[in-house]
C-alpha cells in the first residue's frame, strides 16, 4: 500500500484533449475540463498538489516520457478516459509505468464508468473510478496522506498485489452541487485556451441528464448510483451567478458565455429563475442547448432578453421515426419546427447537432435530416458521424446487426460497416451537409412551381445512381484542411481578427434574421 507519510498527496491529471489523431494540429490552444477543474478544486482544498499534463494532440513516447519528467515527480497520476482516446491512454499509462514504476495509476471518466472492467485489466492501471471523482479521489488521497488502507473506498476498482480485483460499492451522488467547491480554473493555462482566446467561457452548471437516448451513456451512468433519482442536478441559480462572477474577476476579458449542460432548460423552473438572475447580475451574451419538447414561447422571449444569441439543439435524425423507435427521443417535426418560428421570431440563432450513420439508416433517411435542417432553416449544423459508444443501447444494436467491424474500429472515420449505407457516402452527407442544407432552404423557399423541380433536382445530386461520393469527399478533405489551418493561424496568431471577423458574421446573421 503506498503512502506518503503525512505529507500532501502530489496528483498528476492527463487530459488527452483531441478527436483528431494527426499531429499536424498541434497549435491549438485546448479545452477546458469541468470535471478535471472541479477534482482539482476539491483537492487543493484539503491541502494536496495537482498538475494537469494538457496532451493537445497525440504524443510520441520520447515527448511523452520528457514532457512527464519536466513536471516533476508525482504521488498519483490520473488519466481521463474517454471511449475514443482509449487506445492511446493504454499507451501513455505503460510509458508513463515505464517512467515511474512505483507511482499509483487511476483512471476515471466516461469510459471507465461504461465498461470499468475492461479499464482495470490494462497492464500499469491500479484503480478505476466507476462515476463521479471528487470524492473518491479525495478520499484516497486523505487515506494515503495518513497511511490508511485505502483499498475499501467507495466508486473505486482496486487491483490487488495479488492480481485480484476488488470492486468497492458506488458511494451516492453528490446531490447539491452547491457544496463543491468553485472550479479550479487555473488548473488550465485558461487564457490560452482555444476558445478563451477568442473571448469565450465554456461553462457547466449542471450534472446528468434524466433523458434515455439510446446513443448516450447517461442512462447507463444513472445505473450505478444508489440515488439514481437524484442523477440529474443543477447548482442553485445564487451559486450559478458566484461562479459566473468568480470567473468573470479572474478572467475579464471574456465577452461570452457557453453553457455546455447537457440540456441547460432541463428544470424549467431552475431555468426560468437563473435567467432573470443572469440578465440582471451577467447580461453577457451567451449560448447553451435546449430541448425543444420543453420549451415555451414566452421562455424563448425572456432568453432573448437574458443574452441567449445562439441556441443549440440535438436534431440529431430527421427520420421521425427514427427519432422515436431507434433513438428515444421523442420529439415531432411539428413539435421542432414549432419552436424553430419561436427562435427566427425573437432573433435567437439555431445551432442544431445532427448524426450521421446511424445503424440501420440509409442515404435517403440522412437525406430527411437535411430537409429538416433546411425547414426550419438552420443557421448553421454540426453532422457527426455516429460513434458506438459500449454499453449504450446503440452499441447493443450495432452489434446485434453485425455492423461492427473486428479490430480496433475506433481509427475508422465511420465506425458502422453497414451495406445499404457505405462509408463514401456517411462522408459525403457529413461534409456537404449545410450546402445542401442551404440549397433545400432556397427550393422551399421559391414558388411550388419552380421549388418542386429544384428539389428533386437536389434529390438527384444526393441520392442519385451516379453521383461520385469519393472524389467528392476527398475534394472536401483537401478544402477542409487549407480551412483548418487558416482558422488555426487566425486563432493563435491574430486572435483579434479572427474575433473581428467571426463578429461580422454574427452580425450579418442576425442582420438577416430582422430582415426577414
Amino acid at each position: 500500500m503506498k503512502t506518503t507519510n503525512g505529507r500532501p498527496v502530489r496528483v498528476l491529471l492527463v487530459y488527452p484533449d483531441y478527436t483528431d489523431r494527426d499531429q499536424k494540429y498541434r497549435g491549438t490552444g485546448g479545452n477546458y475540463s469541468e470535471g478535471l477543474a472541479s477534482i482539482s478544486a476539491v483537492l487543493k482544498r484539503a491541502g494536496h498538489q495537482v498538475k494537469l499534463m494538457h496532451l493537445l494532440y497525440l504524443y510520441s513516447e520520447e515527448e511523452y516520457k520528457r514532457k512527464l519528467r519536466e513536471l516533476g515527480e508525482f504521488d498519483i497520476v490520473g488519466f481521463t478516459v474517454r471511449t475514443t482516446a482509449f487506445p492511446d491512454v493504454k499507451e501513455y499509462i505503460r510509458w508513463t509505468r515505464e517512467a515511474c514504476p512505483d507511482v499509483f495509476i487511476i483512471c476515471g471518466g466516461y469510459h471507465c464508468t461504461l465498461v470499468p472492467d475492461e479499464v482495470i485489466a490494462v497492464d500499469g492501471v491500479d484503480c478505476v473510478c466507476v462515476g463521479e471523482g471528487e470524492l473518491a479521489q479525495l478520499e484516497l488521497c486523505d487515506k494515503m496522506r495518513d497511511g490508511i488502507d485505502y483499498t475499501d473506498t467507495q466508486s473505486l476498482y482496486f487491483k490487488l498485489p495479488d492480481g485480484t480485483i476488488k470492486k468497492n460499492p458506488v458511494r451516492p451522488l453528490l446531490e447539491n452541487l452547491d457544496e463543491l467547491p468553485i472550479p479550479d480554473f487555473e488548473l488550465f493555462d485558461y487564457p490560452n485556451l482555444e476558445h478563451s482566446k477568442v473571448g469565450t467561457a465554456i461553462v457547466v452548471l449542471s450534472r446528468g441528464c434524466f433523458y434515455n437516448c439510446t446513443y448516450c451513456g447517461n442512462g447507463n451512468f444513472r445505473k450505478v448510483y444508489p440515488n439514481k433519482k437524484h442523477y440529474a442536478r443543477f447548482r442553485s441559480p445564487e451559486n450559478s451567478i458566484l461562479y459566473l462572477k468568480t470567473l468573470l474577476e479572474k478572467y475579464p476579458f471574456i465577452n461570452t458565455i457557453n453553457f455546455r449542460d447537457a440540456i441547460f432548460n432541463m428544470f424549467p423552473d431552475w431555468f426560468d429563475k437563473f435567467i432573470e438572475l443572469y440578465k440582471k447580475e451577467i447580461g453577457l451574451p451567451c449560448t447553451g442547448n435546449i430541448r425543444f419538447d420543453i420549451l415555451t414561447e414566452d421562455t424563448v422571449r425572456r432568453m432573448k432578453e437574458a443574452g441567449f444569441y445562439t441556441i443549440d439543439m440535438g436534431l440529431e435524425s430527421g427520420d421521425q421515426e427514427m427519432r422515436f423507435k431507434l433513438l428515444r427521443r421523442y420529439q415531432t417535426d411539428e413539435m421542432i419546427i414549432r419552436c424553430s418560428e419561436w427562435f427566427h421570431k425573437y432573433g435567437i440563432t439555431q445551432l442544431t447537432y445532427n448524426i450521421i450513420g446511424l445503424p440501420h439508416e440509409d442515404i435517403h433517411k440522412a437525406l430527411k435530416t437535411i430537409k429538416l435542417n433546411a425547414k426550419i432553416k438552420s443557421d448553421r449544423v454540426i453532422p457527426n458521424i455516429f460513434y458506438p459508444y459500449e454499453g449504450t443501447p446503440l452499441y447493443d444494436i450495432s452489434k446485434q446487426a453485425g455492423f461492427i467491424p473486428e479490430g480496433d474500429y475506433t481509427k475508422r472515420r465511420v465506425p458502422l460497416v453497414q451495406p445499404q449505407f457505405p462509408e463514401e457516402q456517411v462522408l459525403f452527407i457529413e461534409a456537404y451537409f449545410m450546402f445542401f442544407v442551404k440549397r433545400y432552404r432556397r427550393a422551399f423557399s421559391l414558388p411550388p412551381a419552380i421549388g418542386k423541380p429544384y428539389e428533386r433536382l437536389l434529390d438527384k445530386c444526393v441520392t442519385g445512381k451516379y453521383v461520385p461520393y469519393r472524389f467528392l469527399v476527398k475534394l472536401h478533405d483537401g478544402y477542409a484542411a487549407m480551412r483548418n489551418r487558416a482558422k488555426g493561424f487566425l486563432i493563435n496568431r491574430l486572435p483579434k481578427l479572427y474575433v473581428a471577423l467571426r463578429n461580422i458574421k454574427n452580425y450579418k446573421r442576425a442582420k438577416t434574421k430582422v430582415e426577414s
